[in-house]
Order: structure tokens, then sequence, then C-alpha cells
């Protein structure tokens, strides 16, 4: 799947915003309740996978006839959560990257550790995002351009102990070799002067969160 983009869809907080994000293009990866919701808005998805202890019988049915491939597990003889299933499946494709839709939502430990997952995904070079209705979720560990797209504030928070050699350009408040540590808000919410910026970093993990104000 080199060049191809993976879309992963999960079972936290969906709506019509998630379907905007998808191409017709992207391998589609419904993750448990997020193969229901990919069904029933008239998309196939190349694998429907998790242990679907989230979705009814007569769901499951659904999923099952709307899903080219579908791998179910036991929901109790398992250590992974669906979402980090759907994203090993997605890795082991080395795609050009990978999307996730609805993993963020309600339960904070699951919005975390999807959180956490970009980890992998950076560890294995390939680019990955989390992307909600307010949202756009990357790690960082290398200069990395910014576009402003739909989202006015870009945070910058360390998800290492400390990053370092943080210089920006094109951001109305610069940083010029900075350093950023745990439990700090000196990246929170800046903002971009025109359309790109650039964040350059000498070490550590950065997490770049896009945002927005619902409307």
């Amino acid at each position: 799947m080199d060049g191809q983009r993976i879309v992963i869809v999960t079972g936290g907080t969906l709506g019509d915003w998630a379907l905007r994000e998808i191409a017709d293009s992207d391998v589609l990866v419904g993750s448990d309740r997020g193969a229901l919701f990919l069904v029933r808005h008239g998309l196939t998805p190349d694998v429907a996978l998790g242990d679907f202890d989230s979705v009814t019988a007569e769901e499951m049915a659904e999923i099952r006839v709307g899903s080219r491939c579908v791998e179910a597990c036991d929901p109790i003889d398992k250590n992974w959560t669906d979402t980090e299933m759907a994203f090993a499946w997605a890795l082991e494709r080395r795609p050009a990257s990978i999307v996730l839709l609805g993993a963020l939502g309600t339960r904070f430990d699951h919005s975390l550790a999807n959180v956490h997952l970009l980890h992998e995904g950076l560890a294995h070079g390939i680019a990955c995002s989390i992307i909600d209705a307010c949202n756009e979720v990357r790690l960082i560990d290398r200069p990395t351009p910014v576009t402003r797209g739909r989202f006015t504030h870009v945070s910058l928070l360390p998800l290492s102990p400390d990053v370092r050699g943080i210089t920006l350009h094109g951001f109305q408040y610069p940083l010029n070799q900075a350093t950023l540590r745990i439990g700090q808000s000196l990246g929170i919410s800046n903002v971009l002067l025109g359309e790109s910026g650039l964040i350059e970093l000498d070490s550590g993990l950065l997490l770049v969160i896009q945002s927005t104000d619902p409307a």
C-alpha cells in the first residue's frame, strides 16, 4: 500500500465532519462501531475489525454484509484496544499516511491512548494524525510545516519530558531555540500569521494540535 492513505474510523465521537475527511482513494478500516458508521453512510470498509462488543447481533450482520472483509476477535482474550488493533493492521501495510477518525470522545482514557498511538506511527516513519470536528493532532520529532486549513489555533505540547531547540517561523508568538517541558503551557494557542508556518526542533517528541472552536 505504498503511496496510499489508510483511514481508520473507530468508535469515538463521529459525525458528518468525518465523512468529509474521507477520499475515494483511501483504504478504509472500520474499527468496532466505526465500521457500522461507515456502512450506514454508504461506505464500504476494506476491513472491519475488533471484538465488536459495542454492536448488537443485528448491527454485526450489517457490518458483515457491508464490509469487504471482517476480522473479529474474542472480547476477553485480547491485549489491545480495537483502535490499536486497527492501527497495527495499518502499520503492517506501510502506507504513506494513516488518519484516525473517531479516536477522540467521551472516554478520556481511550482518547489519550489513541494519541499515544501516534508514537508508534512516528517510530515506523509513517505520517499519522488524529482528526475530529475541531482538532487535528500530530506528533513530530523533526522540522515540520504547518498549514492553516480550517483551524485557527496551533498548540505545541511535549510528549517527551522536554523538547529542545524549538524555533517557530510564521507564527504570531515566535519561539527561538526554546525548550518546552511537560507541565508548561507556553506552547498553547498560537496563531499562524499566514496560510503556513514552520516548526523546527532539535530533540524530543512534540504534539502539534491544530484546533478551532465549534461553530
